[in-house]
């Protein structure tokens, strides 16, 4: 490369999930020539679309709140893409819990409506439902404090921690478990109340209830899906850097962070290019990032020794499904469902040799506004189970390819039963399946770099949230941190984390958060 070429861009942002790319548009909304660099075929991350047999389906997105155009998220996007991305609320009812002997319940908005229909279900715990309202509120405000001391330089940020330490700690550094039994006394009302923790990754005796609080609040007013699915994410956003001189590059995955005197001034692909700037964003992940990124010395460090030590978050198996025939009127809706066969919901993780115990079920084509079925009737629907890493640890690191019976096996038996247990609770729609595929957590790995297939990032718990080193600004000079990580899990959390870590390089990003 000529010594012009590597000077062409003002940031260099390693990854395209939802953080990356919110980064690098902000960034080119304010002018600078943003490099946004890939290392799967396609951009976007866990907001991916893609096709098999004329059926299209996410990678990670069912639904996300506060994207409604009154909503600060709505604002935000509408902002970066220019109006081109748009978010449609999915109706009413968003999720339906399904448990043991019949007990159904929806979850709405607005939020006012569902705790009353928890206080007509559980009318001897009205008080009680009051008070974990008010709770969720609390939560969500200590975990809004945490998330903006992440883009705050020092000491600014340490001051900031110690006026609010006490709200901190008491919302954030404690469980969703730990706080709900404080306020719940029943536990069938607890379970409900804990029962959507897949939508973030903790298990509820685990998961901090700063987070929990800040996910469960962001619904309140409904929850809502792209137009077009969440392929129309990137569609939207990559333009926006292209227009401003950037460029956003798949099939080049990054090995190293380049640093030179104590700051990061670029990075070096697997092909052996270099590319230099002045600001360098890691998107893939915290410990992604110091354990694959930096050189030696500088992953020794604490904050990096820090980063090292926090655990990934779950992984999971999805079965996709492609239907043709009017599943609207044989029990699909736009609501997700979430099935568990036990009051339980921490035992909701499935070790695939067991029956399974929870799975989520989404219906996207029926969320999104201009998804055409045709003549006939063409959807599509998704099936979520939690499962640990141990599931598929013998097949990883490239022994799938050495034992290709072994594993072409194993993947029939977990495909099988999956879809036997969906068929189970929709026997109407077993006749329309007309496709079924199935993605493991190695499917992740290898399309995210995603430690453990993580699709959440790292752990939901107290440390996350309580963690000094999980920020947007690095020791390491001119190198930030986005994505997940540092905000909460999903692709809510990731956008604002982007917008937060825009805003640290650039603060004129902050104008827009007001």
């Amino acid at each position: 490369m000529t010594q012009a070429s590597t000077k062409e861009f003002d940031a260099i942002v390693i990854g395209s999930g939802m953080g990356g790319m919110t980064t690098a548009t902000a960034l080119s909304r304010f002018g600078h020539r943003v490099l946004m660099l890939e290392q799967a075929q396609s951009i976007g991350g866990l907001t991916h679309s893609y096709s098999r047999d004329g059926f299209t389906w996410d990678v990670g997105l069912h639904y996300c709140g506060l994207f409604g155009r009154d909503q600060l998220g709505g604002r935000i996007l509408e902002w970066l893409s220019g109006g081109t991305v748009e978010f449609r609320s999915v109706g009413t009812v968003y999720d339906t819990l399904h448990f043991p002997d019949g007990f159904d319940i929806s979850v709405g908005r607005p939020a006012e409506a569902y705790k009353m229909e928890l206080q007509e279900r559980f009318p001897d715990n009205a008080v009680e439902i009051d008070a974990y309202f008010e709770a969720l509120l609390a939560g969500r405000d200590a975990a809004g404090v945490v998330a903006a001391e992440r883009s705050m330089p020092e000491p600014l940020r340490s001051e900031h921690r110690r006026s609010q330490s006490a709200e901190i700690e008491r919302w954030c550094g404690r469980t969703t478990r730990e706080v709900i039994s404080e306020y719940i006394s029943d536990p069938t009302l607890a379970a409900i109340l804990s029962a959507r923790w897949g939508t973030f990754g903790g298990k509820p005796t685990e998961s901090s209830f700063g987070i929990h609080a800040l996910i469960m609040s962001h619904y309140f007013d409904g929850a809502g899906y792209p137009v077009g699915g969440a392929g129309a994410i990137a569609k939207g956003l990559v333009p926006v850097i292209e227009s401003a001189g950037g460029s956003a590059r798949a099939a080049t995955p990054v090995t190293e962070i380049l640093i030179e005197g104590g700051k990061a001034v670029g990075v070096r692909t697997e092909s052996g290019d270099e590319f230099r700037a002045p600001v360098v964003v890691s998107a893939i992940g915290a410990g992604g990032t110091v354990k694959q990124l930096l050189p030696a010395q500088f992953g020794e460090q604490a904050w990096a020794d820090e980063l090292r030590s926090l655990k990934p978050a779950l992984c999971h198996f999805e079965l996709t499904l492609g239907f043709e025939g009017d599943i609207a009127r044989n029990g699909a809706t736009r609501s997700n469902d979430w099935f568990y066969e036990s009051w339980d919901v921490d035992d909701a993780v499935w070790s695939v040799d067991a029956p399974i115990n929870m799975m989520f079920v989404s219906f996207p084509s029926l969320k999104d506004p201009a998804h055409d079925p045709g003549p006939s009737q063409r959807h599509t629907g998704d099936c979520m189970v939690l499962a640990n890493w141990s599931t598929v640890a013998d097949f990883a690191e490239g022994r799938a390819k050495d034992r290709p019976e072994e594993w072409a096996a194993f993947k029939r038996d977990v495909e099988a039963k999956i879809l036997a247990f969906f068929k189970a609770k929709y026997p109407a729609l077993a006749p329309m399946i007309v496709h079924h595929g199935l993605a493991t957590p190695l499917a992740t790995v290898t399309f995210t770099a995603h430690e453990e297939g993580g699709f959440y990032g790292v752990e939901a718990t107290p440390r996350r949230m309580l963690s000094d080193a999980l920020s947007a600004r690095t020791p390491i000079d001119g190198l930030f941190l986005t994505g997940q990580d540092t905000l909460t899990p999903g692709i809510a959390g990731a956008m604002m984390s982007g917008v937060f870590c825009a805003a640290a390089i650039d603060d004129r990003v902050f104008e827009r958060l007001g």
